[in-house]
């Protein structure tokens, strides 16, 4: 469905370690590698010793502290470099977390140290990040796990961490296990400043669409893919997201709409609009039960491209996707 940040109650400050707490989103600022070895190891091992599952999904160099810092212990656990499985910040919550998650269906508790964010993160990338650690806190309620997200203090900018304390319920400093709740949590109030207009792209090719000129827009797609540098499996990612969204902006976003392609900076941009508009926060963020008939298409456009954004408003919708050449 087509979502905007809707509005949802504020959660009470509760120590981010204590175990009764069905969910935990603590956010750890380091400052250098021994503050994040310090905050990131002895919570991985607690985890261990409890019988707990296990995740470390972090940039590459990270992994490799992790795992040097845990020696055998590192082989009990699923690691994962977030620079790959989190590319796509809306990926994340489907295909990393809650694909962790929600594999352990016995009841237990799951811990993941998750860091979507990194120095190096481009402009166009960020609000997708932040978007997704605002919508975390949505897609565990009342889920017993704990989600510990690590944020580099010392080469972040000011206002990526201002808006850690924003997403994070509590907050932890230092490397230390000290914590405390955060006095700025205020995730729909991030979602909202993160819904932005895309600006439209005058030399794009364009082309508008309606039900019977479907397939004329997937073909009209994997041609300037094509043109523009895009081959082999990109190439047919880009023609699938493309049919999902289109067939999407059919169905539930008036009955038309106009799809963009173009080429920058390395990549290929692809563009849908429509007079839609999104109602459901984690549209595209929520694993698929297996039985699920419909409702799988945005989630497939973020399991393919490389970044998805996503603005919606009163005059419609834009799901913009790019794809590396």
């Amino acid at each position: 469905m087509r979502s905007t940040a809707a509005g949802a109650p504020l959660e009470p400050p509760f120590d981010p370690f204590d175990p009764f707490d069905p969910f935990v989103h603590p956010a750890l600022f380091y400052g250098d590698d021994q503050e994040y070895l310090d905050g990131v190891v002895p919570f991985v091992r607690e985890g261990l010793a409890a019988g707990e599952p296990v995740a470390v999904a972090v940039p590459g160099d990270r992994l490799r502290l992790v795992r040097d810092a845990l020696g055998a212990d590192a082989e009990r656990l699923r690691l994962l470099d977030m620079r790959e499985a989190g590319r796509n910040p809306g990926r994340i919550i489907p295909g990393v977390l809650r694909a962790f998650a929600d594999a352990c269906p016995d009841g237990r508790r799951v811990r993941i140290v998750g860091e979507p964010i990194w120095a190096g993160r481009s402009v166009s990338e960020y609000p997708a990040c932040v978007q997704h650690e605002a919508l975390i806190n949505r897609a565990f309620q009342g889920r017993t796990a704990t989600v510990l997200c690590p944020y580099d203090a010392a080469r972040l900018p000011a206002h990526v961490i201002e808006d850690a304390h924003a997403t994070h319920p509590s907050v932890i400093t230092g490397g230390s296990r000290s914590r405390r709740p955060s006095e700025h949590y205020a995730p729909d109030a991030v979602l909202a400043r993160c819904n932005e207009p895309l600006p439209l792209v005058a030399d794009a090719m364009t082309f508008p669409f309606v039900d019977d000129s479907l397939p004329g827009a997937r073909y009209a797609a994997t041609d300037e893919g094509r043109r523009l540098g895009l081959t082999g499996v990109a190439l047919e990612d880009l023609a699938l997201a493309t049919a999902e969204l289109t067939t999407n902006s059919v169905l539930h976003g008036g009955g038309s709409g106009v799809l963009r392609v173009w080429g920058e900076e390395g990549r290929v941009l692809c563009e849908v609009r429509d007079r839609g508009r999104f109602t459901d926060p984690l549209a595209g963020r929520r694993p698929a039960s297996r039985d699920q008939r419909g409702g799988r298409g945005l989630l497939m456009v973020n399991l393919l491209a490389d970044l998805v954004r996503v603005h919606t408003g009163d005059e419609g919708t834009t799901i913009r996707c790019w794809f590396s050449r």
